[in-house]
């Protein structure tokens, strides 16, 4: 029998410095994603990891974002609409009212649409929104759109 150990080789404290991160030569886009769904994160991390564009950092816990946010410095943030304690709306305010985040892009995932809804266009709280189940090429879609759009000074 054999097992499979998983090493998550970034700190888990709120309070620590990723400025490991800042000698990475070429370095790939900071994801963060927030979601309590443990499974989904894993899974939407090992799979924009794999494609060598995306550095990406899972937070589970709905209080921690937004210090997590500011450790990680994401280029951009994935946040669940509806999780316990905090919801998405409630960490997307946070993000905008930081100085040093306040123009990072967000965009919200959510079971509550479906995926013909997210298409439309409509935002939550001025922020872009994806369907859930998450198509990863839908994914890097938009985090190349909004990553991108952000770096030219648009939004």
């Amino acid at each position: 029998m054999s097992k499979v150990i998983e090493v998550d080789f970034l700190p888990k404290e709120t309070d620590a410095a990723f400025s490991w991160l800042d000698s990475i030569g070429d370095s790939p886009r900071r994801i963060l994603i927030v979601d309590n769904d443990r499974n989904s994160t894993h899974l939407v991390k090992v799979l924009l990891e794999k494609t060598g564009r995306y550095l990406v950092f899972e937070e589970n816990d709905s209080t921690r974002a937004h210090q997590t946010a500011r450790n990680f410095r994401p280029d951009l943030i994935f946040i669940d609409v509806v999780m316990p304690d905090r919801d998405g709306g409630e960490i997307a305010a946070q993000i905008r009212a930081d100085p040093e985040l306040q123009y990072t892009p967000i965009i919200f995932l959510t079971a509550l649409v479906t995926r013909a809804e997210a298409n439309t266009g409509l935002r939550i709280d001025e922020h872009p929104f994806l369907a859930k189940p998450i198509d990863i090429q839908e994914l890097i879609k938009a985090i190349e759109a909004h990553v991108s759009a952000r770096a030219k000074g648009v939004g």
